[in-house]
This record gives C-alpha cells, sequence and structure tokens, in this order.
C-alpha cells in the first residue's frame, strides 16, 4: 500500500507541474487575435495569480474536508485553534511544508522539519494575539508571492523557459540570503559549495546561451533584463520561504492549512486589483492606464479564445500538483520529494527543449549539468543527516529497551 501511495505521488506531481510547466510556457508566447488576425501576447499576471490562487484555495480546504478529523471542528481544520509547536531536546517540532504557488511559484520549495508526532502536554494556549499574528504572517507570504509572480511571468519575454526553470531550481540561494537578512541564521558550510556551484553553472548558461541565438547589444540587454526579472522574483519568493520557515518554527500548522491560507489571502489581494483602475505598472499592471485589468483581460479571451485552455491548465494543474507534493511530504518525508522535485525539474526542462525546439549549446548543457550537481549535494547532504539521525534514535530505542 506504501509502495503504490508513493507511486501516485509520484505520477501526480511530475504529470501535474509538467502539464503546468508547458501551460506556463504556452501563455508566454502570442496568440492568435480572431479579429485581427495578429498574434498578441496575453499580459494579465493578476488574472493568471487570482485564477492559480482561487484553485489553490479550493483544492486546499476540499483536501481538509476530505481528510478532517472525527469530531474535529472547523477551527481546528483551518489551524485557527492550534498551539505552539513542541521544542523537543532543543529543536522545534513543525510539520514539514511546501509553497508551489503559480508565481511561480507553484510556486515547489519544500521543507521538512520533522515528522515526529510526539504529544505536547505543556504546549502554550493558542491566544486571541497569535492568531492575529498568524493571519499577519499569512498575509505577508501572500504580499510576497502577488509581488513575486509578474516578475517571473515578465522574464520569459527576455530569456527562455530552459533559463527560467534553472534559475527557479535555484531557490536555495535566495532563501539564504533571505534568511541571514531577515532572521540572522546561519548555514552548513556544504550549504556556500551549493550556491557556488548554482551560480557558476547559471552564469555558463547564460554565456554560452542557445544555438542559433541572436547576439549583439540589444539581445544582450534583452537577456540581462530578463535576468534582472527573474532575480527579483527569486528574491522575493526567499523572502517568502524564509517567513514560511518562520512560521512553522513559532505555530503548529499543516502545509494544507498554510496552503489554504495564503491562496485565500493572495485571491483577495488580486481579485481586488483586477476589478480597480490602476496607473500602468510595468510588470503588475502593463495594460492601459487607469483602465480595470479585468475589462482588459475579458476583452483578450474574447479575441483570443485559444488562451483559455492553457489559463485552465495552468491554473488547476498547479494546484492539484501542490495536493501531491504535500501527500509525498506528509507520508515519505522531504527527502523523498526532494528527488522527485529535483527530477521534475530537469524532466521539465527536458520537456521544453524539445517541445518549444530551443537548441542548447553544449556549454549550456554543462551549466546546467553543474547546477542540477550541486543541487543533488544538498539532496545527497539532507539524506546522509537524516540517515545519521535514525541510526541516533534506533540507538537510543535500544538503550531504553536494555534499562
Amino acid at each position: 500500500m506504501s509502495f503504490l501511495r508513493l507511486i501516485v505521488c509520484v505520477i501526480g506531481v511530475y504529470s501535474m507541474f509538467l502539464i503546468w510547466a508547458i501551460a506556463q510556457e504556452r501563455l508566454s508566447v502570442p496568440f492568435l487575435n480572431t479579429v485581427t488576425g495578429k498574434p498578441e501576447k496575453f499580459k494579465s499576471v493578476l488574472l493568471l495569480n487570482t485564477a492559480q490562487s482561487a484553485a489553490s484555495a479550493l483544492s486546499a480546504l476540499t483536501y481538509m474536508l476530505l481528510r478532517k478529523k472525527s469530531g474535529a471542528s472547523l477551527k481546528e481544520m483551518l489551524g485557527l485553534a492550534t498551539s505552539h509547536p513542541v521544542k523537543a531536546n532543543g529543536h522545534v517540532k513543525a510539520n514539514g511544508h511546501s509553497n508551489g504557488h503559480a508565481n511561480g511559484h507553484a510556486n515547489g520549495h519544500a521543507n521538512g522539519h520533522a515528522n515526529g508526532s510526539t504529544k505536547d502536554h505543556s504546549a502554550k494556549p493558542f491566544t486571541l494575539d497569535d492568531r492575529r499574528n498568524l493571519m499577519f504572517r499569512f498575509l505577508q507570504c501572500a504580499l510576497f508571492i502577488t509581488t513575486a509572480a509578474p516578475f517571473g511571468f515578465a522574464s520569459l519575454s527576455h530569456i527562455s523557459y530552459p533559463t527560467m526553470v534553472l534559475g527557479k531550481s535555484c531557490k536555495l540561494v535566495p532563501v539564504m540570503i533571505m534568511n541571514v537578512l531577515l532572521y540572522r541564521r546561519k548555514f552548513a558550510a556544504h550549504k556556500y559549495l551549493v550556491v557556488a556551484m548554482v551560480t557558476a553553472g547559471i552564469t555558463m548558461f547564460m554565456a554560452f546561451g542557445e544555438q542559433g541565438q541572436k547576439h549583439g547589444k540589444g539581445a544582450a540587454q534583452s537577456s540581462l533584463w530578463g535576468l534582472f526579472l527573474l532575480i527579483v522574483n527569486l528574491a522575493i519568493d526567499g523572502a517568502t520561504n524564509s517567513t514560511q520557515d518562520e512560521i512553522f518554527s513559532k505555530y503548529k500548522v499543516t502545509g494544507q492549512q498554510m496552503m489554504f491560507w495564503i491562496n485565500l489571502f493572495s485571491t483577495f489581494i488580486t481579485s481586488l486589483l483586477l476589478v480597480f483602475p490602476l496607473p500602468h505598472i510595468p510588470t503588475i499592471h502593463p495594460g492601459t492606464n487607469w483602465e480595470r485589468e479585468i475589462v482588459q483581460a475579458w476583452d483578450f479571451i474574447q479575441t483570443h479564445p485559444s488562451v483559455v485552455m492553457p489559463l485552465a491548465q495552468f491554473a488547476l494543474t498547479g494546484a492539484l500538483g501542490q495536493l501531491f507534493i504535500f501527500e509525498t511530504l506528509q507520508h515519505f518525508g522531504s527527502l523523498t520529494l526532494v528527488t522527485i522535485t529535483l527530477t521534475r525539474k530537469l524532466f521539465t526542462m527536458l520537456l521544453s527543449v524539445i517541445l518549444y525546439q530551443h537548441r542548447l549549446t553544449p556549454g549550456a548543457w554543462f551549466g546546467a549539468g553543474v547546477v542540477f550537481a550541486g543541487i543533488s549535494v544538498e539532496a545527497y547532504v539532507k539524506r546522509r543527516d537524516v540517515h545519521a539521525k535514525r541510526v541516533m534514535q534506533e540507538k537510543e530505542k535500544a538503550k531504553i529497551k536494555d534499562l
């Protein structure tokens, strides 16, 4: 049964996020205008984010209702009647978590802090102030995600999708930087080696580029601007992920509860931005000055009906993919999830190269290899550390039995 569940989770993560990646790249290229016959790009990132976050909030709520424990109240199910996490042996026990939002983020940052189920008889009561602070943290994450997503989508106009996938595979870099800057955390020495490998690999990938790629000052400036937009996206993602780490270290909430609240707040924020007139804001509201974006988005859908299918695929597969991520994390731990997501990103990059005929140079392939090698080092060290902890736990159990 456990093996069958793992197979279902792997197939679910792969299938949902591969379709999601194809839809995301399709949304970044022009659609044919049925009236004028001219190809035009879909620019409504706010509608894209609203569809994604609404689907994600709904899927998280459905998941929690289906998995709700008998006798649990609505507040308990939603994480509003929770307690602070238990500290054992100097370490905070918290649930694993994931942020697979379309902001890209769908979004798949994952961290498994602990899978222990030790009951806590000394947990502090969850006060009204605690609940307000928790909601504020969720709102903070939603604001970060809403801000980050337009930069990631806009970068696709200047860099290739494989470059974006490669950059998104390197979330460790901005997460480390933001954890140091915002929360003064320190990291093990191997993580700095990983950061160096990832940075070197990305630099090589960008330097060698694609075969047949246009060169010259204009093309170089466009690529640099796209890379800048991607870096901004990753930096804000890093702030999101470090804030999530802070939430899980202070509050005993599940990944599904976090997924629900963050996406609910995100949907509220982006819906307001859709219906209110906004000035021209690059990447966030690139449309006509002081015109409601919902009107522009609806006009685009009417004249470009072919955008509907990839838009629906993007929202639905991103939401379902997050649920498979949480299921994997809950039953098999963060190491299994890291392995799945790492190979999934590699296949996403290969699928993009095949479907959209990106022709990479040998130097670009080598740079991509360096990046994935660096991420593999991180996964290997994590696996080794967890194995060492399990050995120590088994020894402790053996000592207790002997007594």
